[in-house]
């Protein structure tokens, strides 16, 4: 039986997977490497270290599976979006690799943010203005760096760099694009007016190709190392957030998705490509007919972590704390008695673009004790999930909520999902949903399944959970609180970060 390989290339590691044609995970192998800060709002890694993270993993991955070169049929890629790397004509990096959570070009995005020219920008590229769009970084380089930003041969994300290295191509698939800020979703090209801010012509880019077009010609001492064939198709895939989507077998406005690891999005698979009227939302190609919507939080599971690891240090670390707060959570009844939390610590993109937005616990009386705080934490970071859901094209007909991350392995944040958003939740077995998806989309694009419902078709899910309907109707209640009090202190928190911290002075 054929397999195909998974590359998905994350922010903070490189997961391969290996599946069999049926969509039976034989291996699954992981690599990680550091992100570095060398000054404040500067967020970047190396490129030849996740290069050579990827190499590790793939290795790996089809060594546990125990498979000959010939076995796998072929090979999908999936990546982090946003970043960016200068290059010169051979390939190699003038720079290191900027991530999405690097802040540097906060002044240029802002200043497009407040304009109409801007807002036109991001309902032609689904990409909202922020300093994690390659464009806003472009901006940037171009302004104070104006030597290097000359001297680059071309500008490419992650998934480029490994793919050129591989292969010797330059190219880059239109969901990565549709994610630069530069590529334009109705003319699937660069975007003229994006190319004319940023004083470059197309051919400091990538070529642009489908979701599903196939490279060959691996490099031969590579191909060994990581015990390939060199003729293996390479499909050049999509990026994790859409590839998200299909892993999960959401290919329809049907369903939602839920991805809530350190960070958080909520994302809809949508026929046509949509944009929300204020620009809190993206809108990414996922293939030539099928786009995902949605939105991404800051504010996911770190949030957990902080409470548990630095609220309640005293009482344990690691997943015994975990698991700990859970259940001290579940024993408090829905709205945690009065006590309401804005999970706002680092800052917000979706649903508020804020990065002054700041935590906020409402409502503490001397009722409340330590596990009220923790269902409130649980309860507020699913508040801020569901004001993502609010930006999207939602109708009666989207029926579930699929869940995958870490804390959607526990059941009461599951339960407090199907409660909120009013639909029944479940996990999907597989948890590895991007580097599926990647699989998924080279299963179709070198025509071992006809289609991509065929592939969704072995996607199978598990914890299902319903909503309770005296819960939906205080939690909604609630939400109508918690964005009232949101824009109440949304001056407020810009004031506090202007007063900043106490320095002694003398």
């Amino acid at each position: 039986m054929a397999h195909f390989l998974g590359i998905d290339i994350g922010t903070t590691s490189t997961k391969a997977i290996v599946c069999s044609l049926l969509g039976e995970v034989r291996s699954v192998a992981s690599r990680g490497y550091p992100m570095s800060n060398p000054a404040p709002d500067r967020v970047e890694q190396d490129p030849q270290a996740i290069f050579r993270a990827v190499v590790q993993a793939t290795r790996e991955a089809i060594g546990k599976a125990q498979l000959l070169p010939q076995e796998i049929r072929a090979i999908g890629f999936s990546a982090a979006m946003h970043s960016l790397i200068a290059v010169d004509a051979q390939g190699r990096p003038l720079t290191q690799c900027w991530i999405w959570a690097d802040r540097r070009s906060f002044p240029q995005a802002e200043r497009l943010r407040h304009t109409e020219a801007g807002m036109a920008l991001y309902h032609r590229t689904g990409t909202p203005l922020h300093p994690l769009s390659p464009l806003c970084k472009l901006l940037w380089m171009r302004e104070n760096d104006p030597e290097l930003f000359q001297k680059a041969d071309r500008f490419i994300s992650i998934k480029e760099y490994v793919m050129y290295h591989w292969c010797g191509r330059f190219v880059v698939d239109e969901s990565i694009a549709s994610a630069t800020g530069i590529f334009n979703l109705h003319e699937r090209t660069w975007d003229a007016e994006a190319l004319a801010w940023v004083g470059l012509q197309p051919d400091r880019f990538s070529s642009l190709v489908p979701t599903t077009h196939v490279l060959q010609g691996m490099r031969s001492d590579l191909a060994k190392e990581m015990g390939l064939h060199p003729d293996t198709p390479l499909v050049v895939g999509a990026s994790d957030g859409v590839l998200a989507n299909l892993g999960v077998g959401v290919l329809s406005t049907d369903h939602l998705v839920a991805t809530i690891g350190t960070s958080g999005a909520i994302r809809q698979t949508v026929p046509v490509p949509s944009t929300d009227p204020e620009g809190r939302s993206f809108c990414y190609v996922l293939t030539q007919d099928l786009w995902v919507v949605g939105g991404a939080t800051h504010n996911g599971g770190v949030i957990w972590q902080w409470f548990v690891e630095r609220l309640m240090a005293e009482e344990g670390k690691g997943l015994e704390g975990y698991d700990r707060w859970l259940e001290r959570a579940a024993t408090v009844p829905p709205g945690a008695e009065g006590l309401l939390f804005l999970p706002l610590l680092a800052g917000e993109r979706a649903p508020y673009w804020n990065p002054d937005a700041r935590g906020v616990f409402l409502g503490l009386g001397l009722h409340h004790g330590p596990s009220h705080l923790a269902r409130s934490v649980l309860e507020g970071i699913v508040f801020n999930l569901y004001g993502i859901a609010t930006l999207l094209p939602l109708g009666d007909g989207t029926q579930t909520v699929r869940v995958s991350g870490g804390l959607a392995q526990a059941a009461l944040w599951r339960q407090l999902m199907a409660d909120l958003f009013n639909r029944e939740v479940a996990v999907p077995e597989v948890r590895e949903a991007s580097g599926l998806g990647a699989t998924m989309l080279a299963m179709v694009a070198v025509g071992a399944l006809q289609d991509l419902t065929q592939a969704t078709a072995f996607v199978k899910l598990k914890n299902f959970h319903q909503p309770r309907s005296p819960v939906t109707r205080h939690y909604r209640e609630l939400f109508k609180l918690y964005q009232r009090v949101y824009h109440q202190l949304e001056g407020e928190f810009a004031e506090l970060q202007k007063i900043g911290p106490f320095h002694e002075t003398g």
